[in-house]
C-alpha cells in the first residue's frame, strides 16, 4: 500500500524516529549550522519519498536508507566545497544519549571522533550496527552483501580498537 501525503501521519513517523535523523546527521556533519541544513534536507527527502514508502519494509530501514544517502551526498558536496577536513576542536562537549555532557577525552567522545574519521560507507555500517540493526538489514539498506557487512564490521571494530590502544599507551 502506498501512503499519500498525509502530513499528520508523516509528522508522527518523524517524531517517533527522529533519533535516526539526528544520529546520521551528527555522524556526517561537524558544523552545527550545516548539520541543521542536513537535517532539514533529510526531512524534505523523507517527505518527498513518503508516498512511495513500501510497507513491506520497516519504516526505520526506509528512513536510514534515505538519511544515509542524503548525508553521503551532502558530505561529498561539503567536502568538495571546503577543500580540506576541519579537525574537531578539543573543547567541544559531546552529549550522551541521555543528553549528559561528556568531556572531549571521554571514551564516548573519542568513539564519536573515531567514527567521524571513518570512510563514508564504513561510517554508515558502524552507525547501523551500533543501532543494533541485523547484518541482513544493514546489507539491504546499503545495497551490499551480509558477508561484506560482517567483514567490514570486524575491520572497523579492529581499527577503532587500535586507535583506542594507541591513545592509552
Amino acid at each position: 500500500m502506498s501512503l499519500n501525503r498525509d502530513a499528520p501521519h508523516f509528522l508522527t513517523v518523524i517524531e517517533a524516529n527522529k533519533g535516526i535523523i539526528y544520529k546520521v546527521a551528527n555522524a556526517y556533519c561537524r558544523d552545527a549550522e550545516n548539520r541543521k541544513d542536513l537535517i532539514q534536507e533529510i526531512i524534505i527527502q523523507l517527505w518527498l519519498a513518503f508516498p512511495k514508502y513500501d510497507e513491506s519494509y520497516r519504516i526505520t530501514t526506509w528512513m536510514y536508507r534515505i538519511a544515509l544517502n542524503v548525508s553521503i551526498s551532502f558530505y561529498r558536496k561539503e567536502d568538495r566545497r571546503s577543500g580540506i577536513a576541519q579537525p574537531l576542536h578539543p573543547d567541544i562537549i559531546f552529549l550522551q544519549e541521555d543528553n549528559t555532557p561528556v568531556g572531549p577525552d571521554s571514551d564516548i567522545a573519542l568513539l564519536h571522533r573515531f567514527i567521524k574519521e571513518l570512510k563514508e560507507m564504513d561510517r554508515a555500517i558502524i552507525l547501523l550496527y551500533l543501532e543494533e540493526n541485523s547484518q541482513q538489514d544493514i546489507a539491504e539498506m546499503l545495497g551490499i552483501t551480509p558477508t561484506n557487512v560482517s567483514t567490514r564490521i570486524l575491520r572497523i571494530k579492529e581499527q577503532i580498537r587500535q586507535k583506542f590502544s594507541a591513545l592509552k599507551s
